[in-house]
């Protein structure tokens, strides 16, 4: 893949050091076969018809690109993102990148009535959990994409190209995968944690932090409890999770539950103890001296996948297609994971890696292995009816 932009477009390998070696912290194969499971939400369906909107790249040299947090490689000062200055520099293309997406839930709502109506959001990307993209294809609310434009997609790991909800991946790419599981700063919990329920503890009342997204608080708690959430589940087994978690929030013992916000709490010390993502703890590591500790519990983890996505009413497909196609080269794909420390979809990364940080290499949070994999459960598919029942149910427990 790197072969055909260097013919196309003079690039040239990107140089750098990890997150990792510049702030001097931190002193495998079998994750595509794993990471085929991510795919969740059902067969896509036409929504309502709705035509694309045009498409302005030829006059307009802009892509408007919806992210979470921590999810991109930036220099050090934590306002440019090496990765993008390169690409604006390699296609004179510029990229209005904002990490606007706190959780999938939350995103939709501000969105989901201009998509209904086939409007422009203001965004040209959105990434999205597999679930949530599912939705959104489902509904036709996203463009097809032209993978003539697209030739770097060839390196998506083999099990990734073929998922439940975008057969043959027409309307959307993996951004990054990644576990799920819990964490903890270590002054405060010398103990360290195992489990779940090691959350429940009576010193950390008010002091826990738990995430809004459903499939993995909700994922983790049935593990807890020997259920596996990627099997065949009942509403028996969800409500006893879900009764877990109405108790917690109502005794205080939980502090509030969050999106990518829970970073912000480990760091000012409001959170003590979290279920939390397993890339921003690293990431949150190399900013505050390895001040905490990520785990996948010992009854197992979630692993999820988010995904690339031009919404119907984007306005410079073409040009959201070259950024698609940039990185899937491996050797930006390998910068982006040195940083953000989720697992790459993109074959070949783990290679470019070698010239980066090759301590990461066989890091198991960019590049699991068949046994890591095999301690993490993709929260099975749930039909559009499930979805709203167990959903609704999550939402109405927290609040939201």
């Amino acid at each position: 893949m790197r072969a055909l932009i260097a013919q196309a477009s003079g690039h040239r390998p990107l140089s750098g050091l990890s997150r990792r070696q510049f702030l001097g912290a931190l002193g495998g194969v079998g994750a595509a076969a794993f990471l085929a499971a991510c795919g969740t939400g059902g067969s896509p369906s036409s929504g309502a018809s709705r035509s694309a909107a045009g498409d302005l790249s030829a006059d307009e040299k802009l892509v408007r690109w919806a992210n979470w947090t921590l999810y991109l490689d930036q220099d050090e000062s934590g306002t440019k993102y090496p990765t993008l200055e390169a690409f604006t520099t390699q296609t004179g293309i510029d990229v209005d990148y904002t990490e606007d997406i706190e959780d999938n839930d939350s995103f939709y709502g501000k969105v989901s009535g201009q998509l209904a109506n086939g409007q422009d959001i203001g965004y040209d990307i959105v990434t999205l959990t597999d679930w949530m993209a599912a939705r959104l294809i489902r509904l036709g609310y996203t463009q097809e994409l032209d993978r003539s434009r697209i030739p770097n997609a060839d390196n998506i790991l083999p099990n990734l190209a073929d998922v439940d909800f975008d057969p043959g991946r027409t309307h959307s790419l993996t951004w990054q995968s990644g576990f799920g599981g819990i964490a903890w700063a270590k002054d405060k919990v010398p103990a360290g944690m195992t489990s779940v329920s090691d959350l429940w503890a009576p010193e950390l009342a008010g002091r826990v932090e738990v995430l809004s997204e459903m499939r993995d608080t909700i994922g983790l708690i049935m593990l807890d409890q020997g259920v596996d959430p990627a099997g065949d589940w009942a509403e028996d087994e969800f409500d006893a999770a879900l009764g877990v978690l109405k108790d917690k929030i109502g005794s205080g013992h939980i502090r509030q539950v969050r999106g990518n916000s829970y970073t912000q709490d480990l760091v000012s010390g409001d959170a003590i103890a979290v279920i939390g993502w397993s890339g921003d703890i690293t990431a949150l590591n190399y900013e505050n001296d390895d001040k905490f500790q990520f785990a996948i519990p010992e009854a197992g983890g979630t692993l999820w996948s988010d995904n690339l996505m031009i919404p119907i009413g984007a306005t410079h497909k073409a040009n959201a297609e070259e950024v698609m196609n940039y990185y899937y080269d491996p050797e930006v794909a390998a910068q982006v994971a040195a940083w953000v420390n989720y697992i790459t979809p993109v074959q070949g990364a783990q290679e470019a890696m070698e010239a980066i940080d090759p301590d990461l290499v066989d890091n198991q949070l960019i590049f699991p292995d068949a046994d890591t994999l095999a301690r993490t459960h993709v929260f099975r598919t749930l039909t559009p009816e499930e979805e709203t029942t167990y959903n609704g149910a999550f939402l109405d427990a927290i609040g939201a």
